[in-house]
């Protein structure tokens, strides 16, 4: 496999990122060789703390790189997430790691994996889940890789697909997949309900075979029927594999909407950028970065906020508090 297939998730970089175990508050934003003045940050994101290790009980290294967190019903904690052993192998992650807690600081309870990778729906591999609660069902959107004519890895028609569930523990794939077709290696998926209708967020580039960096958007009534592309966000920086827009989270918060993308600048960091619409923000509204890899954002039922990191050579899963400013 040649070397630029890695740096989905910048592989070489990742040495260097491993011990960061701790972070420093946000820092405000530098828009190099622009007439904006940098932005107040809005938010601060304290020490970040491991909360879980898929590699205890095992033999070898795992790792977990972009998950979910979700709080069912009855009030345990589930995460989700890509696993592998180490050393990073992104095009052979076909299963999801499954933990689950009483409480999300923990302690995590390794479960099952979910959702091998199932060639026969058109996946080639399993990545980046986001698991949402509607309805008395919980559903999670993926990514499933995607598959040329001739059986091969297509990247310009990457597929983001549906599995539902009533337990979070036994998942049944939508027979309306895919949700999305979209390159290059669309994914990353991440979904809100904007007014009365669902957004479905994903990092992809300008044109299907490469360009520039972008988040797309999509919308749809019923969580299943998906129209209406959009690009939400474009980078000045031009790729296929990897880029500064990957791993797009969306908060609405005060009438304001935060865009949350790790940037691999560095392969802990993550940026935030303000907008008063859902459905456009520009780099010079960035208002903070801080290090982080794969982040989500979790409100607790308590109010509580926080971020939280993952990746290839991070020893697993880990939190941190997030204050908004006021």
């Amino acid at each position: 496999m040649k070397p630029s297939h890695f740096s989905r998730r910048q592989f070489l970089g990742i040495a260097g990122g491993a011990a960061a175990s701790c972070v420093a508050p946000v820092v405000a934003a530098q828009v190099t060789n622009s007439p904006v003045t940098a932005r107040k940050p809005v938010l601060h994101v304290g020490d970040f703390k491991k909360i879980y290790d898929p590699s205890i009980g095992e033999k070898e290294k795992w790792y977990i790189n972009d998950h979910t967190f979700i709080r069912a019903e009855d009030g345990q904690w589930h995460l989700f997430g890509i696993t592998h052993r180490e050393p990073a192998a992104p095009l052979d992650e076909k299963i999801f790691a499954h933990a689950t807690a009483p409480n999300l600081m923990g302690p995590w309870t390794r479960q099952d994996p979910i959702l091998p990778a199932n060639k026969s729906a058109g996946e080639t591999h399993v990545w980046a889940p986001y698991v949402l609660r509607n309805d008395g069902s919980y559903w999670m959107y993926y990514c499933g890789g995607g598959v040329s004519d001739k059986g091969g890895e297509d990247h310009a028609k990457y597929r983001i697909h549906l599995a539902t569930s009533t337990d979070l523990f036994h998942w049944e794939r939508s027979s309306a997949n895919p949700m999305v077709v979209d390159g290059y290696d669309a994914r990353d998926p991440m979904v809100l309900k904007v007014d009365d209708q669902w957004v479905l967020y994903y990092t992809a580039t300008s044109t299907p075979h490469g360009g520039n960096h972008t988040v797309e958007s999509v919308t749809s009534q019923d969580l299943t029927h998906w129209s209406n592309k959009k690009e939400v966000f474009r980078h000045p920086e031009v790729g296929t594999y990897g880029g500064p827009t990957e791993s797009p989270f969306v908060v609405s918060r005060n009438g304001k909407h935060y865009l949350f993308v790790c940037t691999n600048a560095g392969y802990n960091q993550s940026a935030v950028y303000e907008s008063d619409s859902p459905f456009h923000w520009d780099m010079a509204n960035e208002v903070g970065k801080f290090p982080a890899h794969a982040a989500e954002i979790i409100q607790t039922p308590e109010g509580k906020w926080y971020a939280s990191r993952a990746g290839w050579g991070q020893g697993g899963v880990y939190l941190a508090e997030l204050n908004w400013e006021t």
